[in-house]
């Protein structure tokens, strides 16, 4: 299959350079093209950016020149985005609207009624809102998009009790990583030693799009889901993945090893189809008493999966357990070039 060629918008950044290091050697697509902000546009990649991630940087894409994030005549069809929200919506429009597939990691989009919302696990059937966003906004292109990165490791761990159980109410409390606030980040003596209880938007954010992720497609729009969801967000010292401890009540009635098997034996369209990035196991439960960890775990499945253990019972729900996801793979790049695939599957990148 000769690959497809694509482009990064925002390739300097921390998601930026994930993008660039999973489309290394990526069996179906060819990284042709970058862009970022107008200070870095007309340099070399290796001169642009403050490369941070522990992989080398490709040598390829070092002596590729960086481009405008704007579109061009040799700009690809297909485009991955993570470009900061403040230029990202005037951007992505202006690709989606030449005849780009924007396949965007920022929150702009995301809860635009015609706009995908995509975990290719939990809900590939919302990829045809598309069809309805071509025709209503006049779009040569279209724009998908992928959750935030502290949602993904929820609604990943809560899709198989919605679908099995019925989901009543959840409560999440996170600690995320200084990673999902990008490089620099949070300052040193702001972090160090402490905990952060504020994430601006973060919350809401998490509610919001869970609503939307467990929603179903009926009649070209999605009904969001109707269990109530409460998020406590919080920044903690730890480099890379979000932990997330999750309370939830059940509508039907369910034991701890029944939520075990629900976890342990869900799959989907990305494992059915085998696409790239896709884990074999999109969830991993770990049994002992003290995991999921951040050092031990975050890297499962390549960092594809959200793994989840200390499931036991709660006296204020029903059940109560800790999840972990890497935010920058599973959370961003990872999550975006998945979707990517699950297009290319469906037959929306011909």
């Amino acid at each position: 299959m000769k690959k497809i060629e694509v482009g990064i918008l925002g390739a300097t950044g921390m998601v930026g350079q994930r993008f660039v290091s999973l489309l290394e050697n990526h069996p179906w697509f060819d990284l042709a093209w970058i862009a970022a902000s107008d200070r870095s546009a007309g340099k070399k990649y290796a001169e642009a950016c403050n490369w941070r991630l522990r992989t080398p940087m490709p040598e390829r894409v070092a002596a590729m020149t960086v481009h405008e994030c704007r579109p061009a005549a040799h700009s690809p069809q297909l485009l991955f985005a993570s470009l900061d929200s403040k230029v990202a919506g005037e951007v992505e429009r202006e690709f989606a609207q030449a005849g780009h597939v924007v396949v965007s990691n920022s929150s702009n989009y995301r809860m635009e009624a015609d706009v995908p919302l995509l975990i290719p696990e939990v809900n590939p059937g919302h990829l045809a809102l598309v069809r309805r966003q071509r025709k209503e906004r006049g779009w040569k292109g279209m724009i998908v998009t992928n959750p935030n990165c502290t949602t993904v490791g929820l609604v990943m761990s809560l899709a198989p009790l919605e679908v099995t159980f019925g989901l009543e109410k959840v409560l999440m409390t996170s600690m995320q990583a200084v990673s999902g606030a990008g490089y620099p980040g949070v300052p040193t003596l702001d972090i160090m030693g402490n905990v952060i209880p504020h994430i601006a938007n973060e919350e809401e954010k998490v509610e919001r799009e869970t609503h939307k992720l467990l929603g179903k497609l009926i009649d070209g729009r999605v009904q969001p889901a109707t269990c109530v969801v409460s998020a406590h967000c919080n920044r903690v010292p730890v480099e890379d993945g979000h932990t997330e401890t999750v309370s939830v009540s059940l509508k039907k009635k369910a034991s701890l090893a029944d939520l075990i098997n629900a976890w342990r034996q869900f799959r989907s369209v990305p494992q059915e189809r085998a696409l790239p990035s896709a884990p074999a196991h999109p969830i991993v439960v770990r049994e002992e008493k003290d995991r999921p960890q951040v050092r031990l775990d975050v890297e499962t499945e390549h960092g594809m999966a959200a793994v989840v253990g200390r499931l036991r019972p709660c006296p204020v729900l029903q059940f109560k357990y800790v999840a972990l996801s890497h935010n920058t793979i599973r959370g961003a790049a990872g999550a975006a070039l998945l979707n990517a695939e699950l297009m290319k599957v469906e037959g929306y990148l011909d």
